[in-house]
């Protein structure tokens, strides 16, 4: 396992942080703690939750098994916590109103067992509620003690830019958690830029692209049997049909499968190692249903891949953005040269 500092903080994490959204839904209590056993034995240390996760069924069992776990191993653990949507709560509050905030907050501490969360991360961008607010409410978790940095997820790029400069020198922001993956790079855009201008580490979710990137579909053959795509294939953005019709879909896991073959790797071990090696990120969210899994996913930590092979994948799976404003044009007026 490797370790680096989070955005423009001292706090120091695992590249690799453990995703829970798994966590008594898919991933019975039983088999989750073992992934957290399998997790911080391999050197992990960054914990990553929501409070919508089960409806708070993976707090409790993150909670279930701190307790269980000495001083020693509950001080190494840096633990990331979401709030904006309901969670079973009446009225049914949602959004990033210093009301349900303080409320989710209160009520992820107590499913957890803690009375402090390292990092917590407003969910989503709220169109209702002034942001100043949501940040007012980050500000004084802050200075309570509750929570030590603050940190955001599914932004936008201006939106990223905007909460930065508003909370600049209130309480530290530190990080962004956006879907990122070989086969979801528009956020190199603009998502990744502003992280970057910012100083917020970048903390990619579907990392595997809800399980394309492992190799496990084909070309013509619906998905079936005991996978998130054969349970429901049209499950989200990662909808069979939506992506078999897309071409560099194929394209990019027949260069995975190249590059993980030259290398006696995984495909998924090939495709996280690729993502780790792009700018701005920080931590990748591994999110997995088995031990088996998880160990898969971890022996990604150890894998580098050359520049001809990040190059032949970054070609492959290049999404293709028009000439303006993000393509060739777009960034020829952009650059500027004294030469």
């Amino acid at each position: 396992m490797k370790y680096t500092t989070l955005g423009r903080s001292g706090a120091v994490v695992s590249t690799c942080s453990l995703g829970t959204m798994t966590f008594g839904a898919e991933t019975p209590s039983e088999v989750a703690h073992q992934q957290l056993d399998t997790y911080f034995e391999a050197g992990g240390t960054f914990v990553e939750t929501a409070d919508v996760y089960s409806g708070g069924e993976a707090e409790r069992i993150i909670g279930d098994w701190l307790a269980k776990r000495s001083p020693a191993v509950r001080e190494n653990v840096f633990l990331a916590g979401k709030g904006r949507f309901p969670v079973g709560v009446e009225p049914r509050d949602a959004g990033l109103s210093r009301r349900h905030l303080s409320r989710a907050l209160d009520a992820s501490l107590r499913r957890l067992g803690c009375e402090h969360i390292d990092l917590y991360q407003l969910h989503a961008w709220d169109p209702l509620t002034p942001l100043n607010e949501s940040l007012g409410f980050l500000e004084d978790a802050v200075r309570s003690g509750k929570i030590s940095y603050g940190g955001l997820s599914n932004f936008t790029g201006w939106q990223i830019a905007l909460a930065a400069a508003h909370a600049q020198d209130r309480f530290p922001l530190i990080s962004m958690q956006p879907q990122y993956s070989l086969l979801v790079r528009e956020v190199e855009w603009e998502i990744v830029p502003a992280c970057l201008a910012t100083g917020l580490g970048v903390l990619p979710w579907s990392p595997l692209g809800g399980g394309w990137l492992t190799g496990k579909y084909r070309r013509d053959q619906r998905p079936s049997g005991a996978t998130r795509l054969g349970e429901d294939p049209n499950r989200g953005v990662e909808a069979y049909d939506l992506r078999s019709t897309q071409e560099r879909t194929w394209r990019t896991l027949d260069a995975v499968a190249a590059v993980a073959n030259g290398r006696e790797a995984t495909m998924s071990q090939v495709s996280l190692a690729w993502l780790s090696a792009q700018p701005g990120v920080t931590s990748i969210v591994l999110g997995a249903r088995t031990v088996e899994q998880l160990e898969d996913n971890l022996g990604a930590a150890g894998l580098e891949l050359s520049e001809d092979e990040l190059a032949i994948l970054s070609e492959a799976s290049d999404p293709g953005a028009a000439q303006y404003p993000y393509g060739p044009a777009g960034l020829a007026q952009r650059s500027r040269s004294l030469d």
